[in-house]
């Protein structure tokens, strides 16, 4: 579980960094994340936001791990993020298929350290 801990804390650090680009530079994130579309500021923002309460749940989880409904709640945001990301290469379109491998790479080692 102690190794479950740092690696939010890991991903946690990397998700602040995602929120940056959200907030201060939308092309990083346009070419990091969103490479097949268009992006507007309001979307940057939004990503921004949705990815700081996403971090915080990493964070939180971090230095609780036996809260159980904390960690059902971190681990789903994972699932749902990775669903989110597969629907945009899958339905929209917006995302090249070597952004998504980077989502899942994430979202894959979260689940096994779960498990």
């Amino acid at each position: 579980m102690k190794l479950l801990g740092w690696w939010l804390m890991l991903v946690g650090c990397l998700r602040l960094a995602s929120v940056w680009f959200g907030f201060f530079d939308l092309w990083a994130l346009k070419r990091a994340v969103f490479s097949q579309t268009t992006m507007t500021e309001v979307h940057g923002r939004t990503f921004g936001v949705w990815t700081l309460l996403t971090c915080t749940l990493c964070f939180l989880c971090a230095f609780n791990l036996n809260n159980k409904p904390l960690y059902l709640a971190t681990f789903l945001s994972f699932i749902y993020a990775f669903g989110h990301f597969l629907t945009e290469y899958l339905v929209y379109h917006t995302m090249a298929v070597a952004n998504l491998t980077t989502v899942g790479i994430f979202a894959g080692m979260i689940y096994s350290d779960y498990s």
